[in-house]
């Protein structure tokens, strides 16, 4: 009898950006891109820094993967955790320019499409499973305004409007030690943890339905 296979998750990462010559979240990719979770393959793509083709080539990926599951990774350094982000927001506000030179302000990701979207995955259960393994992680209200934003959004408007039952979300993740020692006084996290931190984290949105229902919120 012929097995069926399961459908996989689509895991994506960036090259890097900004004058660094490494990106964590596309070691992590790398790293993850052909391991089962849950009986599902992980299938690991890196997308560009690009407000034009980035969206596009999620929404081709997805479309020929066909996953259960799509987590995007992005840097953010400054950040000591893994950073689960909870909205995406309908904005680019570009603080540089993005890897082909471009630089929006002030403009929609998608013309049309609604302000904002939630992340569909079990943050708030990824977030206290990972902390029970002693590995940082965190919720986030911001995923900022530059080309993860849009990924993170253009990712949640594709699942809304051709995919509902497929669920999604974003990470950002810290800078490895390497890109810390060039910022005195800023944090960072091994390479390994990261690795440990999203391997879990898909388990968890895998096994997890529900999410829990406890505070998660911040007073500012």
């Amino acid at each position: 009898m012929k097995r069926v296979e399961r459908p996989p998750i689509l895991l994506t990462g960036f090259e890097p950006f900004g004058g660094d010559a490494l990106n964590p979240s596309q070691e992590i990719v790398r790293a993850l891109d052909g391991e089962i979770i849950g009986g599902h393959r992980i299938v690991g793509a890196v997308l560009p820094v690009a407000f034009a083709s980035a969206p596009p080539l999620l929404d081709e990926l997805i479309e020929h993967h066909r996953p259960v599951l799509v987590l995007a990774l992005g840097l953010a350094g400054g950040r000591g955790e893994l950073s689960f982000e909870r909205v995406a927001v309908n904005l680019i506000d570009a603080r540089i320019p993005d890897n082909d030179g471009a630089q929006p302000i002030d403009a929609a990701v998608i013309d049309g499409a609604p302000p904002a979207y939630f992340s569909t995955l079990p943050l708030k259960a990824i977030v206290a499973d990972l902390r029970a393994r002693s590995i940082p992680a965190g919720l986030s209200l911001s995923a900022g305004s530059f080309v993860c934003n849009a990924v993170f959004f253009g990712l949640a408007h594709r699942l809304a409007t051709h995919a509902p039952r497929v669920r999604g979300g974003f990470v950002h993740v810290p800078w490895l030690p390497e890109q810390a020692a060039r910022h005195p006084g800023q944090p960072s996290m091994a390479q390994a943890i990261m690795i440990d931190g999203i391997r879990a984290a898909l388990a968890c949105a895998i096994a997890v339905r529900d999410d829990l229902c406890e505070s998660g919120g911040t007073i500012a």
